[in-house]
């Protein structure tokens, strides 16, 4: 199984993931982007307990925490008068009964230290300018062949390309596609711009009728990274790099409190992007023959639980743990799809149904008694290094 020659079509955060932590267990892994440089986009991500194990395994705690770091406190407030209406502090608790702690990170940051690992480890792992052509399997192995000409050829296929995956429409065919209601907009504000004081605390969502304005700190808190989320009856485009006028944001959140509007009057040029949220069903299965899919290429799901990132780092050591363990391959990939199917379709569904509560929460009356969130789902309990496979 080690002479396994893995090929993954896709160098984002779980791309990237799974080609580490297939390296580390001793395998030849081959990775190929589409964009011509490799780099990730201005956002900020948050990195809960169960997705903090696997890259404290795969980059060291120090590494981790040199890109991420750990809000002091936290709080929901309220958007018109930004009272706070429930203290979310994890601090210290998170490691204490987690074993690892709630981090938050910006995206380009973990980005950045993955794809140096890779690197470290194999210098010409990663090939940039490669957009996913077609797949072609015989009884030998799999053959990927892309736009520029290039091909590769190996045993398994892994495709890690996003909501929009080529390769999932390679494997299943074109899909439908709905969009949920909702919109989004973020930006990352540098805290220079902001008076002193005023982000406090560290992370904060504030509840709004309809709407919710989220912002934390990222890169040791020199940043402010916030999204937007509100509601809209038609949107054509997907993907969550559209340029967007700031003004926008503003009209939309005019009644938010004056912590919003500062950081969003501070928000400089071209540092506003939106995305509209579109829902796909659960795919029944994520594995045919030699290739199978990873992250949001086999789970995209909206943001209404922060765990988007986390399944697919999840995903990328869970995977690395069933070549190991496996006889061949088709042993391997029925171990992983096994092992991580149920739990991303279930997390799928309960981010999809978090929006519907918090959109329809009333803040004048929000105490957080009901509150459903990632951690009383249970899913912070889940280790990816110690899970059966």
């Amino acid at each position: 199984m080690k002479e396994l020659d893995v090929i993954i079509v896709g160098a984002g955060i779980g791309g990237l993931t799974a080609t580490l932590a297939l390296q580390q267990a001793g395998f030849r892994v081959r990775v190929f982007e589409q964009s011509a440089s490799l780099g990730e986009v201005g956002a900020g991500l948050t990195i809960t307990p169960n997705g903090c194990h696997a890259l404290y395994h795969l980059l060291g705690e120090d590494a981790v925490h040199r890109v991420a770091r750990m809000p002091a406190a936290g709080a929901i407030k309220h958007f018109r008068t930004g009272a706070v209406l429930v203290e979310t502090n994890r601090g210290n608790r998170m490691r204490e009964q987690y074993g690892a702690p709630y981090l938050q990170a910006h995206r380009a940051d973990l980005h950045g230290a993955l794809a140096a690992a890779v690197r470290a480890n194999d210098a010409t792992a990663i090939h940039t300018g490669c957009h996913f052509g077609a797949l072609a399997e015989d009884a030998d192995g799999i053959e990927v062949r892309f736009d520029n000409g290039v091909s590769a050829r190996g045993d398994v296929l892994v495709g890690c390309d996003g909501v929009r995956s080529a390769v999932r429409r390679a494997l299943w065919g074109p899909e439908d596609v709905s969009f949920t209601g909702y919109i989004a907009w973020r930006g990352l504000v540098p805290m220079e711009r902001l008076e002193p004081g005023l982000v406090e605390p560290d992370s904060v969502a504030f509840a709004g009728t309809a709407r919710t304005f989220a912002r934390y700190k990222v890169r040791g808190g020199q940043l402010v990274n916030f999204a937007a989320f509100s509601k809209l009856d038609q949107w054509t485009e997907e993907g969550w790099s559209v340029p967007a006028d700031i003004a926008d944001v503003q009209r939309e959140f005019a009644d938010f409190c004056p912590e919003v509007q500062a950081i969003l009057a501070a928000t400089p040029a071209g540092q506003c992007f939106k995305w509209g949220l579109f829902d796909r069903q659960p795919l029944a299965q994520w594995t045919r023959g030699r290739a199978t899919l990873l992250g949001d290429a086999a789970h995209p799901m909206t943001p209404f639980l922060a765990q988007g990132a986390v399944m697919a780092i999840e995903d990328g050591v869970v995977l690395a743990r069933a070549l190991e363990a496996a006889a061949d391959w088709q042993e391997a990939l029925a171990r992983y799809e096994a092992a991580r199917r149920e739990r991303c379709t279930l997390v799928m569904r309960e981010s999809h149904i978090n929006a519907g509560r918090m959109y329809n929460r009333d803040p004048d009356h929000y105490t957080g008694s009901s509150h459903r969130n990632a951690e009383s789902l249970g899913l912070y309990a889940y280790n990816p290094l110690s899970v059966p496979v």
